[in-house]
């Protein structure tokens, strides 16, 4: 097929000083940071739905996209021809990975038998692909959310018929992950969640949702993927209550059904808006547990209640995330995934490229803002003092299980008071970041 994007180059870098809209201003690849190379740290990642299969409707207009290389047919044929088209932009790009919903890269047929049909036709073209431009996919996931048949969910759907064909596609899009050596799978709850209590036994949906994941976990090993499990939490839309509702929540539902060891998390910043937390909250929660996976790269409109899915451009935003990064030491199965879409307004093809480029930008200006603040050290050394109460003497008792409430009486009623605190001194941290940034 004809070039998709003949016009556009491949983004190179050029540096902060460089004024060409298609050019990398701080994201250099092969540039070290604590060291290792830039696109070890973010394992950059486009998304195949929003990026070649978001029409840019919304609820009071049509799509306006300008996609030359879709012939707007539900056919194999524009399927595969939409994959090459796919390929030519993350290879331009530079990005070392991608990922994908089974439904956005292949259409469904009159039964499973032909859905299945159509996706390894697609499939053969994704993997002739990958070998072609050295592109990985970083995981793939089945889309168990768009289909009439998921309007009461999936794994949770009150309809047992539903929960079975719900398993047939999970099964398959492992498959084919595996089949693409795919890195990992993610599950996003989507439509689990209900809308009212008042037709809904959540007990037994939870119950389902967990049986659901372990036949998963089960399959997984009988087909010898290695890849990492993820689960993806988000509060609410289009369900009024989904079950993975934030990181706390789905750390408690893999904890309480015995899944902790099987899955870690894929967090996103709009989900945690979502929530009403910070990504930095649901990072921190996430590491604290030794479940953060991975990142869906994004923003959402501080002014709009519902999931905007915007790029990423705040540097604040982006060195927070990978101060947690770096904190835990890096990504190793997951990466820094663009779960993004353009704006309804910015229909041509050539905006996929500036809003990703922007993207990568400002992850790699927060890495490199995240590096200097971890090795000028005083933020990590402010902390350290302040519970250092905790690193002897009776602090250090609590820690180690040697003391409970009558020993502590004791050490009270000895002490008499409690000495001064210390200031928390937050102005004086956010003042120490803005120095960097």
């Amino acid at each position: 097929m004809p070039s998709a994007f003949p016009k556009i180059p491949k983004i190179q870098y050029e540096g902060p000083k460089s004024k060409n809209p298609l050019a990398f201003k701080h994201y250099n690849p092969d540039e070290l940071v604590e060291g290792r190379p830039m696109k070890d740290h973010l394992r950059f990642s486009v998304v195949y739905w929003h990026t070649f299969r978001n029409p840019l409707a919304d609820p009071f207009g049509v799509g306006t996209a300008v996609r030359p290389w879709d012939d707007g047919t539900n056919s194999v044929k524009n399927a595969q021809n939409r994959a090459r088209a796919a390929f030519e932009f993350i290879e331009k790009l530079g990005a070392p990975f991608y990922a994908f919903h089974d439904r956005d890269v292949a259409p469904e047929g009159k039964d499973l038998r032909e859905t299945n049909k159509n996706l390894d036709a697609v499939v053969q073209v994704l993997k002739e692909e990958q070998q072609r431009a050295g592109v990985k996919l970083l995981w793939g996931t089945a889309c168990l959310f768009a289909h009439p048949r998921y309007v009461h969910g999936a794994a949770t759907s009150c309809n047992a018929d539903v929960f079975a064909y719900a398993a047939a596609q999970v099964k398959k899009a492992m498959e084919v992950t595996h089949e693409l050596n795919g890195e990992g799978y993610v599950f996003w709850g989507g439509r689990e969640g209900y809308t009212t209590l008042l037709n809904t036994n959540l007990k037994r949906e939870m119950d389902h949702l967990a049986a659901f994941l372990h036949m998963a976990v089960q399959y997984k090993k009988k087909i010898g993927f290695n890849g990492q499990f993820y689960i993806e939490p988000k509060p609410k839309e289009p369900t009024k209550h989904q079950y993975d509702s934030d990181a706390a929540a789905c750390l408690n539902f893999l904890r309480e059904y015995d899944l902790i060891d099987h899955l870690k998390l894929n967090l996103e910043t709009n989900h945690a808006t979502l929530a009403g937390h910070s990504m930095q909250h649901e990072l921190e929660v996430a590491a604290a547990a030794n479940a953060l996976g991975s990142i869906d790269a994004n923003t959402g409109d501080l002014l709009l209640g519902w999931d905007t899915d915007q790029f990423p451009t705040d540097v604040y935003l982006t060195t927070h995330i990978m101060l947690a990064i770096l904190k835990m030491g890096g990504f190793t199965t997951g990466g820094t995934n663009f779960d993004a879409k353009v704006r309804r307004e910015s229909f041509e093809p050539i905006d996929l490229f500036y809003a990703h480029v922007g993207g990568m930008d400002a992850f790699a200006r927060g890495l490199k803002i995240a590096a200097a603040i971890r090795k000028d050290g005083r933020l990590a050394e402010f902390v350290k003092q302040r519970y250092n109460s905790w690193n002897a003497g009776i602090g250090e008792k609590i820690e180690k299980g040697k003391a409970g409430f009558k020993e502590l009486e004791a050490y009270m009623l000895k002490k008499g008071e409690v000495e001064a605190n210390t200031s928390g001194r937050q102005e004086f941290l956010e003042n120490l970041i803005n120095e960097f940034i």
